[in-house]
């Protein structure tokens, strides 16, 4: 068995790099997305009340959310031989320019089958008044090796 499996235990947690978006970066995204909704570039737009909700000016996508996800568990997967096979978020709050967001994970489960040993894990992100912003699960697989 891998050595850094032998070491997972239900309960084990995941620490993320904090990520501090800012309009830049908003932007960046926007123009690797192709995705130039109002919400993450028009501060007027924004100001107005947007559905039934008011934000006061743009806020990030939920997919650059996602991608801050998806490298906490690919920097702590990879070395360590295990291939990252799922993820499922919920967004709770916006994040703003300004903002600090970290995500960390908690295993949630570990199982083993024939093929490989699998590892539930529960994320949350949250922003520097430590309200969550997003939460989900992710699942991970460690295969066994044919040798």
């Amino acid at each position: 068995m891998n050595q850094a499996l032998e070491k997972l235990y239900v309960g084990g947690e995941i620490q993320g790099v904090p990520f501090l978006p800012t309009r830049e970066s908003i932007r960046e995204f926007c123009e690797a997305s192709l995705d130039f909704n109002p919400l993450h570039l028009d501060d007027n737009y924004m100001k107005t009340q947007f559905g039934k909700t008011q934000f006061d000016g743009i806020i990030m996508h939920g997919m650059n959310n996602f991608g801050i996800i998806s490298k906490m568990i690919t920097d702590w997967v990879y070395p360590q031989g295990g291939i990252h096979r799922r993820l499922e978020t919920r967004w709770k709050l916006p994040v703003k320019p300004g903002d600090t967001i970290t995500p960390s994970a908690i295993i949630s489960a570990i199982k083993t089958t024939q093929k490989g040993h699998w590892v539930s894990l529960n994320i949350t992100v949250n922003n520097q008044r430590n309200e969550i912003i997003a939460d989900g699960e992710a699942l991970i697989e460690f295969p066994i090796s044919s040798s």
